[in-house]
């Protein structure tokens, strides 16, 4: 007898319909899957052979054909568990087939019959309601990764035997997912980070790292060493805005494909922040591998990719930035498949000025020869460095600062005025994908980032004097509009834009 279920896979973190093809036939006991599956695919017709037994359940001695259609489409992970063990018990009339309607199983069988939690649960539950299906069976570890998506019904389970019950009597009901508040949970969350009062001076890198988090603007910070440019960053996540729904959803889906989503609360709540060693393969970095899994940096999307000492990483690595800093996705091609990933981030990067970390000091003297300064630098190409919205001098800090009684400003302070002008930028962008100011395209640029004549003529005077490329010119209108938007102007004004050219100075200073 021919069965056919439903299930479905993941190509990225886009889903698409599996139907679960059984026919039980005569013949000697034998069990075959087909449908271009990797090994876990391939072992699974001994957990569900297992998991079947130790339910309770009747497992057929015969010949066991299993098609995964689209034949012609790789298929991955153990989601397919479930629907296989359900397929053959439908095919071999232990369930009523007339039941099954059009639901989709998902779940990874244990031996005993347990039905253990799936990575992507989310993104697949996301693409189905897209693609007009309603109704779902999912392990109950991934009850509250389901909970934040509405207009679907979806039932979890715990063993394939409670699935199989539910089916048979009516009166045995698998547990309904009831909707999660997000707004709740997001006011609950007490991840918290290094705050800003803790940093003694370096106003002027603080007052960079506000406009970058007000418009998710890329920095470089660049000093001697033990100038605290490690600690302006990490207390960078706590003046981020506060994520909106839809940006949590983003998250949570790429987290959930790559098996890094916390299943007690279902979903991201905080900005990632992500920092890498420098000794990292570009594969984890970037993304890819035998099962094209997220990198680091599809992993910061919507958050930060932190680099310390940046030229420490390969030339490669760095390289790699370019589609993402410039498009917010990474497109990783491999043999098999090829697969895009969101990856927009804000780039918060620190080196050193030279080997020694002493060139351009006020205190310290460089010891490094022109030749050896000029190779360290140069491991930043040009095309990077235009990328990065602000290049920020970070100095050693002095004594008075250090034992200074003054209180500094804290994040929380940094934050209100950071989340006022995200919510312009919000409004501003209503209707699209975009949530800040630097990811305008240039027809948005246009017509946000207008200029009036004295403006126009301190650009025309920085352009020509910092030989600006055309990309450098853009950033600097929308480093603009951020400033503006934290002075609550509607329009850029002079001083909006000469604090925007401050930022490219370095350009001059070191690579030219």
């Amino acid at each position: 007898m021919l069965s056919k279920v439903l299930s479905y896979g993941l190509n990225g973190i886009e889903g698409y319909t599996v139907t679960i093809e059984v026919d039980i036939s005569s013949g000697l006991p034998k069990f075959d899957i087909v449908g271009l599956g990797d090994t876990a695919i391939k072992e699974a017709k001994e957990r569900v052979k297992s998991a079947i037994k130790n339910s309770g359940l009747e497992y057929p001695m015969t010949n066991i054909t299993c098609n995964l259609a689209p034949a012609d489409r790789k298929k991955e992970g153990p989601f397919y568990d479930l629907g296989i063990a359900i397929a053959i018990l439908f095919a071999t009339n232990q369930i009523d087939y007339k039941k099954i309607d059009d639901t989709i199983f998902l779940g990874e069988l244990s031996l005993n019959g347990d039905i253990k939690k799936v990575n992507g649960v989310l993104p697949i539950l996301i693409s189905a309601k897209e693609q007009g299906f309603t109704k779902f069976i999912i392990p109950q570890e991934n009850y509250f990764e389901a909970s934040f998506i509405s207009g679907i019904t979806v039932f979890t389970a715990e063993s394939l035997k409670q699935v199989v019950e539910s089916y048979k009597d009516d009166n045995v009901k698998l547990k309904l997912v009831e909707p999660s508040n997000f707004e709740k949970l997001k006011s609950e969350n007490t991840k918290k980070g290094v705050d800003m009062k803790n940093v003694k001076g370096q106003q002027s890198a603080k007052r960079a790292l506000e406009i970058a988090a007000a418009g998710g603007h890329n920095v470089l910070m660049i000093g001697p060493p033990g100038s605290g440019k490690t600690m302006l960053a990490k207390c960078f996540p706590t003046i981020l805005p506060d994520m909106t729904f839809n940006e949590a959803l983003e998250v949570t889906k790429i987290h959930s494909v790559a098996g890094e989503l916390d299943l007690k609360d279902g979903i991201i709540l905080s900005r990632p922040f992500r920092t890498p060693h420098h000794t990292a393969s570009t594969v984890s970095l970037v993304g890819g591998g035998t099962n094209s899994k997220p990198g680091e940096i599809s992993l910061a999307h919507n958050g930060v990719l932190f680099l310390d000492e940046m030229p420490e990483y390969s030339r490669h690595f760095i390289e790699t930035l370019r589609q993402p800093l410039e498009d917010g996705q990474i497109t990783v091609a491999r043999a098999n498949q090829t697969v895009t990933y969101p990856s927009s981030f804000v780039l918060i990067a620190s080196m050193n000025p030279c080997p020694c970390g002493n060139y351009g000091s006020k205190k310290n003297e460089c010891r490094c020869t022109p030749a050896q300064i000029h190779k360290y630098l140069s491991k930043l190409s040009g095309p990077i460095m235009d990328r990065i919205d602000l290049h920020v001098e970070v100095d050693n800090v002095t004594y008075d600062d250090l034992n200074s009684n003054e209180t500094c400003e804290s994040s929380q302070d940094i934050k209100e005025r950071v989340n006022k002008a995200r919510n312009i930028q919000l409004e501003r962008f209503k209707g699209s994908k975009i949530y800040s100011n630097a990811k305008m395209n240039v027809v948005q640029t246009k017509k946000y980032c207008s200029l009036n004549d004295e403006c126009k003529k301190i650009m025309e005077l920085a352009f020509d004097n910092l030989n600006l490329s055309a990309r450098a010119h853009d950033r600097i209108l929308k480093v603009a509009r951020t400033i503006a938007d934290l002075d609550g102007e509607q329009n850029i004004l002079p001083k909006h834009i000469a604090e925007a050219i401050q930022y490219r100075s370095l350009d001059r200073k070191y690579w030219v």
